[in-house]
């Protein structure tokens, strides 16, 4: 049975829902979400979940609902492949209500989940998780291909990453993937890429935030992802994006770029997990855990916090950016 949100919550969701309805003639959706009443903004980011709770979704999902309910979150974060394994079979799909609204019960999770597509679930029917038929269900559930959320403080820059993989469009193996709205390839990536480089260049917000589902830099089963490292992140950083937030690998990861301030965060430890990979890039690896959780972001004007915690809500590492002044080096503040 469909769990319902609360009133705030779903008044929230509405109202955000609106907005991008409203914005969606423009080019990218731009989706208004307020911070907190002195600025600071909290959320949990989560990757590779949509189990039916198997796989110790259920327990990454409690130990969210207590952090939730501790940071005060305002939101939440999915890094895509929301649906295991092939994606949603349409909007009346059980599986929606089994791996989201039926897991993700506690009360502090009961906010706006914005949420980008992961190749999983492109190899099921795609459009249906854009569809609105699914907020009537859950009002919780707010997912586009590629879309901006504006926090005050900061802008979200959420991509649709999963067509930028060649592999899935000339070896797609064994699946079938929902390519409608999508093809051509290249004239989809170009007006992609396009929208991004202006939305960005436009921003004025203090922290500039880059959400896909897949890596561009990761030590794990994946590894890199050459596609976006040729295409994407150029664009990321010609216009300085702060931080990179991926899913894909199941794992929780912190690297360092040598040549750029970027950081890439892997939060996709959502459920199965425990690959067992570990293959070095020549980026610098500040943190690795193969195994399941999920990570917080606390940002204010002057500060973002990260922490990454496991199944039983251990906290397993913490990294804190200073946002300095024009004229002064960034601060890099790390607790394993």
């Amino acid at each position: 049975m469909a769990r319902r949100s609360s009133a705030g919550a779903a008044a929230m969701a509405r109202a955000a829902v609106l907005a991008l309805l409203a914005a969606a003639a423009a080019g990218l959706v731009r989706v208004e979400h307020p911070a907190k009443s002195d600025g600071s903004l909290s959320l949990l980011v989560v990757g590779d979940w949509g189990r039916k709770g198997m796989y110790n979704q259920s327990r990454v999902a409690e130990q969210m609902g207590k952090v939730g309910e501790k940071l005060s979150i305002d939101f939440v974060i999915s890094t895509g492949d929301n649906f295991y394994e092939n994606g949603l079979t349409g909007v009346d799909d059980q599986a929606f209500e089994e791996s989201f609204t039926d897991i993700y019960t506690a009360t502090s999770l009961q906010k706006p989940w914005y949420l980008v597509l992961g190749n999983h679930d492109y190899r099921g029917d795609a459009v249906a998780q854009l569809s609105p038929v699914l907020r009537r269900i859950d009002e919780r559930f707010i997912c586009m291909r590629s879309f901006i959320v504006n926090a005050e403080i900061v802008d979200f820059f959420f991509i649709d990453t999963t067509p930028f993989q060649m592999k899935y469009w000339s070896h797609p193996e064994d699946a079938r993937y929902d390519w409608r709205e999508v093809t051509p390839r290249q004239t989809y990536i170009a007006n992609l890429l396009k929208d991004m480089d202006e939305a960005m260049k436009k921003s004025t917000a203090k922290w500039k935030i880059a959400v896909g589902h897949h890596t561009i830099r990761s030590v794990s089963d994946h590894g890199d992802t050459k596609e976006l490292m040729q295409l994407l992140l150029p664009v990321l950083k010609v216009n300085g994006i702060d931080f990179y937030i991926n899913g894909h690998d199941h794992c929780l990861e912190h690297i360092s770029s040598r040549d750029s301030p970027i950081q890439y965060f892997t939060s996709g430890g959502g459920s199965k997990a425990w690959r067992g990979a570990f293959q070095p890039n020549d980026d610098e690896l500040q943190f690795f855990y193969d195994g399941q959780g999920f990570m917080s972001l606390q940002l204010n004007q002057d500060q973002a916090d990260f922490i990454f915690y496991d199944v039983s809500g251990n906290v397993l590492y913490q990294w804190s950016r200073i946002k300095p002044s024009h004229l002064q080096p960034f601060t890099y503040i790390t607790d394993e």
